[in-house]
């Protein structure tokens, strides 16, 4: 029941608590017993394999994450894990071509759980051009891009509010998963200056009946302005398929809308 020194128990009892439930909270959800639920915890007693796909569903424990509490509880993994260009995966990579594809003339990419870029269409391309090659190299983490003093940083005109956006939500995805890459990813984040020419942060009243926090940023001519949407495969049972994500941007006003059109050479 053991990787190492953690149990399959003290596994179970770290996510209950990361989803700051008690004991009673989730026997209650699982529909088993607290007693029976501390005994698990505690190491007195061995859950089966379908007690800790149970619990682990009812914790929203990630798959890679629930694969690990079987494997230190004795049995095989559950969930598969394919490598994204393996032949299982052949239609999901299609579909994330065709959605990344689709929405042009407008920046789509796709990544991994590290937020490490996976695809992009022509639109991202165009996005990053001026930031140094250096974060475009090797493995390539979309919000190391974003925030680096070398990347798109210096373009980003309301540059507080997005890396506030950007650090927020770097943090909620660490308490939900609390991956160490990302704790160290956060940590890198927010060490990086704020560009010089940003200002300081400041309270715009008029903005306070926005849907959502923008990123705008200094285009050829005039500002771009653009709202990102989040989309997940939401029925993956495979390991790596449900860590892939697909970030999308859509102009925010009319102005960015016929910008980016005018980029793409539509009319």
């Amino acid at each position: 029941m053991k990787t190492g020194s953690i149990t399959a128990g003290e596994l179970l009892r770290d996510w209950r608590q990361r989803r700051r439930l008690s004991q009673l909270a989730l026997a209650a959800d699982a529909d088993i017993s607290q007693r029976h639920l501390s005994f698990m915890e505690s190491g007195r007693s061995k859950p089966s394999r379908d007690m800790v796909l149970r619990l682990t569903g009812h914790l929203d424990v990630p798959l890679r994450d629930r694969n690990a509490i079987l494997t230190a509880a004795g049995y095989a993994p559950h969930y598969p894990q394919h490598p994204l260009d393996a032949p299982e995966l052949s239609m999901a990579r299609e579909t994330v071509e065709r959605i990344l594809h689709g929405h042009m003339p407008h920046p789509a990419l796709a990544v991994d759980r590290h937020w490490t870029l996976l695809a992009g269409n022509d639109a991202v391309t165009a996005m990053l051009a001026g930031v140094a090659p250096h974060l475009l190299e090797g493995e390539v983490n979309a919000l190391r891009v974003s925030l680096h003093p070398d990347g798109l940083a210096p373009r980003i005109l309301n540059i507080h509010e997005w890396r506030g956006h950007i650090l927020h939500r770097l943090s909620h995805d660490i308490e939900k998963c609390a991956d160490p890459v990302l704790v160290a990813l956060y940590d890198e984040l927010k060490s990086y200056p704020v560009p010089g020419q940003a200002g300081p942060m400041r309270t715009d009243p008029a903005q306070e009946g926005r849907i959502a926090v923008p990123l705008r940023l200094k285009g050829e001519s005039s500002p771009l302005s653009f709202l990102s949407t989040t989309t997940v495969f939401g029925t993956a049972v495979d390991v790596t398929l449900s860590e892939v994500t697909i970030e999308a941007f859509f102009p925010a006003d009319e102005d960015t809308a016929h910008a980016m059109a005018a980029l793409a050479g539509r009319p």
